[in-house]
């Protein structure tokens, strides 16, 4: 029997010992033993709840007793979890993790550590909820160079973004509508603001080159600026706005950014709507995949944790070699990346606006007047920038197409 210590009963936490124990026979069978859950660590208490009688408030109990094999971090944030998931590695027993928070600020020290105990620190739900992401890049595709990671991170803005384009409702609306469902918080800056996925894409940028990427070196924009205006004109070129977390290799720099961007119906995440996440993965010699799923929810990403779990147990007293050094990655200037843009400026400045820019195509939409709207060729950022601030731009965003 391994036996399994949770800390945080909160949505993800209940889901994992839900998991944990609904397919108990089928996860035993996998990992090689039985496997239990001996406590759950919260600051609350949980009268009636099946677990009721595991609860404990004190995270001792867990690290202090020698048949816990296994810790379960699902409590979220910074602090005390990175003190908590440290102390557990320091004791002797792996950690699995689906707090994007932790692993993004402190996934290479507490890989590092888990290394020189032998253990191991696993964290496929920090990314993607139950899409399996985070161990292909690991094990699959480790033979072949990454050049391209572009996804769709956040369950909540892609929900706003579907609705702002197939029913017209206002950005306002489509959040509202979030959440009431649950899908947004009710201070849904992390989400709307891009600092979710720019984790995300941290985490994967760090995994994809061994290196570390700092998620406050991102580029992030949100999606609050995005209008009904700019809907109708993605509509108008066959295209959708999605907030995309991405990084790629150009000219032997990483560079990375989260932003709306559109994308055309060539293009495979065009079609991953509502709180659907997909991964998009180039590689020099794989060309193109995608993971694609539900990126949230408390089963899915519960199920996630659940297989690390047996894979810690699998790998017990051996470690799963991941690289993630503590050096930095130094990104790439972000002035010298090149993007398209879409752009919208006052019909009175259409041909300032020729002059300025290699237009490569001009947009008419349905019901916008008084609006001059094209499509740029590829350019730099700060050549754009610079271009840009001799017009009244209405509204610009990236394209990738």
């Amino acid at each position: 029997m391994i036996y399994v210590g949770i800390v945080g009963y909160g949505t993800i936490g209940s889901g994992v010992y839900e998991v944990l124990g609904t397919n108990k026979d089928y996860i035993a069978k996998r990992a090689g033993e039985e496997v239990a859950v001996k406590y759950i660590c919260d600051l609350r208490d949980f009268p009636g709840d099946p677990a009721e009688k595991l609860i404990t408030h004190d995270f001792n109990d867990i690290v202090n007793d020698p048949e816990v094999k296994v810790v379960v971090e699902t409590m979220g944030g910074l602090h005390p979890a990175y003190e908590f998931v440290k102390k557990a590695l320091e004791s002797g027993k792996s950690v699995c993790s689906s707090n994007k928070e932790l692993v993004a600020e402190y996934g290479a020290e507490l890989l590092a550590l888990a290394k020189s105990k032998n253990l191991n620190f696993l964290f496929e739900a920090s990314v993607g909820g139950g899409i399996p992401i985070i161990r292909p890049l690991n094990q699959a595709l480790t033979s072949d160079e990454i050049v391209e990671i572009r996804g769709i991170l956040n369950g909540t803005t892609n929900y706003i973004l579907t609705k702002m384009s197939k029913e017209g409702e206002s950005f306002e609306e489509a959040l509202k509508g979030a959440q009431d469902l649950g899908y947004a918080e009710r201070n849904p800056e992390a989400d709307v603001e891009g600092f979710d996925p720019c984790r995300k894409i941290a985490i994967l940028t760090s995994l994809a080159y061994g290196k570390q990427v700092d998620f406050e070196d991102i580029h992030t924009e949100g999606i609050t600026k995005i209008s009904k205006e700019d809907i109708i004109y993605a509509g108008a070129m066959n295209a959708a706005i999605k907030l995309l977390g991405s990084s790629r290799l150009e000219n032997g720099s990483v560079y990375a950014q989260v932003s709306p961007i559109m994308v055309d119906t060539d293009h495979p995440l065009y079609g991953v709507n509502d709180v659907y996440n997909a991964i998009f993965l180039r590689g020099e010699s794989l060309g193109e995949v995608m993971f694609y799923g539900k990126g949230a929810g408390k089963l899915p990403t519960a199920s996630a944790v659940a297989a690390d779990v047996v894979d810690a147990i699998k790998h017990k007293g051996t470690n799963i070699i991941t690289i993630w050094d503590k050096e930095k990655i130094k990104l790439g200037d972000f002035g010298e990346m090149t993007n398209t843009f879409f752009v919208r400026v006052p019909a009175g400045e259409k041909e300032k606006a020729r002059e300025l820019f290699d237009i490569r195509r001009e947009i008419n939409a349905p019901a916008i007047d008084g609006e001059f709207a094209f499509l740029t060729s590829a350019m730099k950022e700060k050549d754009f920038e610079e271009k840009a601030a001799k017009l009244n731009v209405i509204s610009r965003i990236r394209t990738a197409f």
